[in-house]
C-alpha cells in the first residue's frame, strides 16, 4: 500500500512536468527493470508454461492501460479522487474472481464490496 501510494503521487508530479503517457512509459520501464533484477536475485523459478506467459502478457497489457488512464487523470484531475476512483480495481477483480474464475461469494463480501463503493463515494466530496 504504501509502495501503491508513492506511485500514484510521484506520478501525478510527472505527468505534470511532461506528458502523462510518456511518464507512465517511463515509470513501467523503471517497474519492469527493477522487477526483472528482483526476478534474477530472488529464488523465484524462472519456468514459464504457454498458459503462464499468455496470462501475464494479458495483465500486462491490462497495467498498461491502467497506468496510462492514472497518470493523464491525476494530469487532469486531483490525485486523492483519480487513486480512490483507481482503487474500485478490487470490484472488477471480484465480479471477474465469481463469473469466470467460479469462486464463491457471500452475502458479507457482497455487503463489503458495497461499504467500500460508499467510502469511495464519500472520501470524493
Amino acid at each position: 500500500m504504501i509502495a501503491w501510494g508513492f506511485w500514484i503521487t510521484l506520478g501525478d508530479v510527472a505527468s505534470n512536468s511532461i506528458d502523462p503517457v510518456t511518464a507512465a512509459a517511463i515509470s513501467y520501464i523503471a517497474a519492469a527493470v527493477v522487477t526483472t533484477a528482483y526476478a534474477f536475485v530472488s529464488d523465484a523459478s524462472l519456468a514459464v508454461t504457454n498458459e503462464g506467459l499468455l496470462f501475464s502478457l494479458v495483465a500486462g497489457v491490462a497495467a498498461a492501460i491502467g497506468v496510462v488512464s492514472t497518470f493523464v487523470g491525476v494530469s487532469v484531475g486531483s490525485t486523492a479522487v483519480v487513486a480512490t476512483v483507481g482503487g474500485m480495481y478490487f470490484v472488477t477483480a471480484a465480479a471477474i474472481g465469481v463469473l469466470v474464475l467460479g469462486e464463491p461469494i457471500s452475502l458479507t463480501k457482497v455487503a463489503g464490496i458495497g461499504l467500500a463503493i460508499v467510502a469511495i463515494v464519500l472520501i470524493n466530496q
